[in-house]
């Protein structure tokens, strides 16, 4: 029996993961969290093979999450399910210790063969994700500014579009507000803007967040 882990902050989206893999009789979901605070002790209380982790999670993002999993549970393996397509988040998801990356438009059976094949094989990658870490491996054809974030500036490229401010940013991320500031402006001087709505204005032109 695989048992599953469901991390997402909507409910609807948590009783449709679940429906779709309990109607399998190899399948169990053994766990829910909403919150990325409450994913360890929800592991903790209900030990799983996998976990379908959403990358836009309130609070610490699910990039962090997917790092204190990897840490705290090396042996459970994550397959990252978001609303995000596979140019935007797969290569940083994958390079972070995710086993799968699926967009929320994959088709119900898609995502219980990708649960299945990460108990067989540790991995799956669908073309779509294959095609998103091909393009990463070409370093003759560089991608956009973003791509060249680290996962904190970008988390905090992430709560400065949802409207926070640095001293929110540093409470929530348990930062001081000087290395939250010092975040910014690396994120000023690679993304080659010059101000905080300019930072907004880029991140909602490429959609890189809901």
């Amino acid at each position: 029996m695989i048992r599953v882990t469901l991390v997402d902050d909507h409910p609807i989206v948590r009783r449709g993961l679940k429906d779709t893999l309990s109607a399998e009789a190899d399948i169990v979901v053994v766990g829910e969290a909403a919150r990325s605070e409450e994913v360890l002790a929800a592991l903790s209380a209900s030990p799983c093979d996998v976990v379908l982790l959403d990358i836009s999670l309130p609070g610490r993002g699910g990039l962090d999450v997917l790092k204190d999993i990897r840490r705290s549970f090396p042996d459970v393996r994550v397959l990252v399910v978001s609303t995000h397509d596979e140019s935007q988040y797969a290569v940083r998801a994958m390079r972070g210790g995710a086993a799968g990356y699926l967009t929320k438009t994959s088709p119900p059976e898609e995502l219980v063969r990708a649960v299945r094949q990460l108990m067989r094989t540790g991995r799956y990658i669908n073309e779509e994700v294959g095609a998103a870490l091909a393009q990463f491996a070409q370093d003759d054809r560089p991608g956009p500014p973003h791509e060249r974030l680290s996962d904190r500036e970008h988390e905090v490229l992430r709560l400065l579009t949802a409207g926070k401010t640095v001293s929110d940013i540093a409470s929530e991320l348990s930062l001081s507000v000087k290395t939250v500031s010092t975040y910014r402006s690396r994120l000023v001087e690679k993304l080659a803007v010059r101000t905080t709505s300019d930072l907004v204005r880029y991140a909602l032109e490429h959609k890189l967040f809901d």
